[in-house]
């Protein structure tokens, strides 16, 4: 599938995707990339957001992509099996963070955690860091294996966002790239 062809949903984590995000500079790059807003970034409540990626699926016209990044891919796992059978082709699923780490974080709605562990209903590739502050190695590639993700080791990269040196993270466009024609 060539990106033109579908609907890229960029569902971002915590706080949202700031201006040197990798999310943000793709969202400027790719012409069918739209952000699932949400109405609260500092205080997430899960039904709402949810509810909001379930809204933005919806409304697609296309093909839906989805690229969730942090507390983005727990949201998708969890809304995964209330799609229409088919409307979702792909997840491009990025530093999930570790369900302990957001059970010790009071801003966060408890009903995150723990995450879903059946298969998704489409494919999926997970990117996971070795020294990710938020997240574990290991426990990401047993959720890739829960989820029948494809799982990428990205190396020593941190949380694979701006303040790791991911803000444009071209190696990550062609990785999408390539998990785009995939599909």
């Amino acid at each position: 599938m060539r990106v033109a062809e579908a609907d890229l949903l960029f569902v971002p984590g915590m706080g949202n995707s700031g201006p040197h995000h990798w999310q943000t500079r793709w969202l400027e790059r790719l012409s069918t990339g739209v952000r699932i807003e949400q109405d609260d970034w500092e205080k997430p409540v899960l039904k709402d957001w949810i509810e909001r990626i379930q809204r933005a699926v919806a409304a697609s016209s296309r093909p839906v992509v989805l690229l969730g990044h942090s507390l983005g891919v727990p949201a998708i796992a969890h809304a995964a099996s209330t799609f229409a059978p088919g409307k979702v082709s792909g997840a491009f699923l990025v530093a999930p963070p570790a369900e302990e780490r957001l059970r010790i974080m009071g801003e966060i709605d408890p009903a995150f955690t723990p995450f879903p562990r059946g298969p998704l209903p489409f494919p999926s590739l997970l990117i996971a860091s070795r020294n990710d502050e938020f997240g574990h190695y290991k426990v990401n590639e047993d959720l890739a294996l829960d989820w029948g993700a494809q799982i990428i080791d990205a190396g020593e990269a941190g949380h694979i966002n701006a303040d790791s040196g991911h803000g444009p993270w071209p190696e990550g466009l062609m990785t999408f790239g390539k998990f785009m024609k995939s599909l």
